[in-house]
């Protein structure tokens, strides 16, 4: 099987949301990835940058956030880069279910949603960088 691959970076600028899904689309169409599919790693990925732009950087200076994205044999993985403060997103406990929508508290579940998208997501701190790592096996 052919691998795939796309490698690109944003600002650290929420604007930047719209260039992450172009090329994820765009990879989408040149891998064969479902439109579902692609949508649902979209949503993983639209939580961690907005995560990263919101709270992983101390001053107001442009910092660049890093993708890599290969498909071979069936697996995807996803390696986010950015040189923000050092943040384990895996150290963060998996929030309660609330019993109901009153119970239920905004914010939270963004972390616990790329958990449960992914197959598998792995983290390091190398040379000043959070270096965050998603698997995911891809269904024919």
């Amino acid at each position: 099987m052919v691998a795939h691959k796309i490698s690109f970076e944003l600002r650290n600028n929420l604007s930047e949301l719209k260039l992450l899904y172009q090329n994820l689309k765009n990879f989408g169409r040149t891998t064969g990835l479902s439109t579902s599919c692609i949508n649902e790693i979209n949503i993983g990925l639209d939580e961690l940058f907005t995560n990263i732009v919101s709270y992983g950087f101390e001053d107001d200076s442009e910092h660049r956030i890093m993708f890599n994205i290969h498909l071979k044999n069936g697996v995807l993985t996803i390696y986010v880069e950015d040189d923000g403060i050092p943040f384990n997103p895996l150290e963060i406990k998996d929030p309660e279910t609330p019993t109901d929508l009153i119970e239920a508290k905004i914010g939270g579940l963004g972390i616990h949603f790329v958990k449960q998208l992914m197959d598998d997501v792995c983290y390091d701190r190398n040379q000043g960088k959070n270096k965050l790592t998603l698997i995911k096996s891809i269904s024919a």
